[in-house]
């Protein structure tokens, strides 16, 4: 029964519109099977939004806001679901509402995927301690090779942010930093390792693995063509380092090391094929 003096479309959940073109369809198929808990209509509906949420987030965190919230408002006990809208309070610099919900992912799914997204948030809360033992977890020593390495960053720029660079450079000396560059997180990894080696005064070695960001940035994740002082047509977003000069408005802290969305379609869909 409605409230008096609300009527009954003011009182339902006021959805953000969708274009025609997103089906829902496009999400990964081991999202879809966490959606199977829901009734096929809702399924559809939190669905469109999910991928709405990652369509627009680098462009307007506002309306993905929107769309996240709205999915979880409809799915809540839905890991994928959870774990969008932590990611677009990440991207805001909401840092404790982000931690809160990758939180309630990670129980909700029993998987440890979120480690260093949770590390990185604690990093931007200005609580490096916990940062370190999240990492330091036991969970942490069973991640996959591509969350490992997202861990790692977040440990480097943590040691940073503790005024100890050559812990920083030494956390990115794995063997991961002489693989292919095909790799998705390879420009990520050689954008830390160079900052890392920035910050202990080696200008040379930072200028070398800036450049091997770059080639291997096809994505455009960093900024490195700035950092190299080449000439862009669009300012890139460093998601990795962006902030340490400026503390975020929301929690207190600068934006963390961790590219942010690791893009962000990738947790509403296609990274969960890893876990």
């Amino acid at each position: 029964m409605n409230a008096p003096g609300r009527s009954p479309d003011r009182a339902r959940i006021r959805e953000p519109e969708l274009p025609d073109e997103i089906t829902g369809k496009e999400l990964d198929r081991q999202v879809w099977t966490q959606l199977r808990t829901l009734s096929k209509d809702n399924a559809l509906g939190v669905a469109r939004h999910l991928v709405m949420t990652a369509e627009v987030l680098d462009d307007d965190v506002d309306l993905a806001l929107e769309h996240a919230e709205h999915a979880a408002k409809r799915a809540g006990r839905v890991p994928a679901v959870r774990e969008a809208l932590g990611l677009v309070r990440y991207r805001r610099g909401e840092f404790s509402d982000a931690l809160r919900e990758f939180r309630t992912a990670r129980r909700l799914s029993g998987s440890d995927h979120l480690l260093a997204y949770m590390a990185d948030c604690e990093r931007g809360l200005g609580r490096p301690d916990r940062a370190l033992e999240l990492a330091a977890s036991a969970e942490a020593k069973n991640l996959g090779e591509g969350d490992n390495i997202e861990l790692a960053i977040v440990v480097s720029g943590v040691r940073r942010d503790l005024g100890q660079p050559e812990a920083a450079v030494m956390c990115l000396r794995i063997p991961a930093l002489q693989k292919a560059t095909d790799q998705p997180w390879a420009a990520r990894l050689f954008y830390a390792y160079a900052d890392a080696l920035l910050a202990t005064g080696d200008e040379d070695g930072a200028h070398e693995w800036f450049r091997k960001a770059l080639d291997a940035d096809v994505h455009e994740q960093t900024d490195a063509a700035f950092r190299l002082g080449l000439e862009v047509d669009d300012e890139f977003t460093d998601l990795l380092d962006a902030g340490e000069d400026e503390p975020s408005s929301s929690d207190g802290g600068g934006e963390p090391e961790l590219e942010a969305d690791r893009e962000a379609d990738s947790a509403m869909g296609e990274r969960s094929d890893d876990h």
